[in-house]
């Protein structure tokens, strides 16, 4: 069985929520947000529907 995930960046994830990009990295430090997923050397992204169920 294939399972697909949306991926979306940082502008994507500061939208969603509201919350500011310095915020995001302090709560994922914290462990109480999302884990970001590395894409290549200087891209990361989320899990679309980790974030939604964050929110």
């Amino acid at each position: 069985m294939t399972v697909n995930y949306r991926i979306i960046r940082l502008p994507d994830v500061t939208n969603l929520p509201k919350i500011s990009r310095s915020n995001i990295y302090e709560l994922i430090k914290k462990g109480k947000f999302p884990k970001q997923i590395n894409l290549g050397a200087r891209a990361v992204g989320w899990v679309e529907s980790e974030v939604q169920e964050w929110i």
